[in-house]
């Protein structure tokens, strides 16, 4: 029986520029960390991640329904709340609407999230209808001075 035990090795591998003692101290803690918590234990997931990971977590899970197609920027937000989500897209309907589901314990910190992303939403969508109409200004004004400018030209070249 001790043979066993003491005949048992571990295998590490590392990827790495430069190995350093930090890089290798840090490798072996996450191994030691692994075997204290065993192999039968889940491990958790942080932030986005798929439905079933989100499930297997054994929390009660809720859902919110957005027609919004820009769910990327909403991850910021989510991060920053500590929010644990999936994402999963219904594509049965013309405009693809898309499901977040969240732990049921996450409902304060996802309604947060939502305001901060809403506003930041119809923030920056004020913010770009601006800058285009300032641009068409522009490009009108740039348009019709270079008109003037060749219309001048060419009557300068027939006077000659």
């Amino acid at each position: 029986m001790q043979e066993e035990v003491t005949d048992k090795t571990v295998a590490l591998e590392i990827k790495a520029a430069k190995l350093t003692a930090n890089v290798l101290r840090s490798a072996m803690l996450k191994v030691l960390d692994k075997w204290k918590r065993g192999r039968d234990s889940p491990t958790v997931h942080k932030g986005k991640q798929i439905v079933k990971q989100l499930v297997g977590q054994g929390a009660g899970v809720s859902n919110i329904e957005i027609s919004d197609g820009n769910i990327k920027s909403f991850d910021k937000v989510a991060r920053k709340y500590g929010i644990d989500y999936a994402v999963k897209k219904d594509s049965s309907q013309s405009p693809p609407r898309y499901l977040v589901f969240f732990k049921a314990k996450d409902a304060d910190a996802l309604t947060a999230a939502f305001t901060e992303f809403s506003a930041k939403s119809v923030k920056r969508g004020q913010q770009k209808k601006s800058i285009l109409a300032q641009l068409n200004k522009f490009k009108t004004l740039v348009k019709d001075n270079v008109l003037d400018k060749v219309k001048e030209k060419i009557k300068g070249d027939r006077e000659r």
